[in-house]
């Protein structure tokens, strides 16, 4: 299995794909979090390695909004489509 790392706002519906968004707009959801995202994981069968609340993405270093590390063997565009599809 390979770790992946997995943020809030890949699947925040007000951004943009260019500010963060991983997912379709479809996929996406309103005010995404930590915890909403841990169950949905957990909900597709996933393991949850790790959630880590202070972190942020790097690109948007100034929202602490979190991260998730998953345990997944698939690439991380399979991982975020099975996520998101339980959000």
């Amino acid at each position: 299995m390979a770790l992946r790392t997995v943020y809030p706002c890949y699947f925040d519906s007000s951004l943009s794909r260019k500010e963060g968004r991983r997912v379709s707009a479809g996929e996406a959801v309103s005010q995404p979090n930590l915890s909403r995202i841990s169950r949905a994981a957990k909900a597709a069968g996933l393991s949850v390695a790790e959630e880590n609340a202070s972190a942020s993405h790097p690109a948007r270093w100034y929202a602490r909004e979190g991260r998730l590390v998953v345990d997944y063997a698939g690439s991380k565009e399979e991982l975020l489509h099975k996520i998101a599809a339980k959000l």
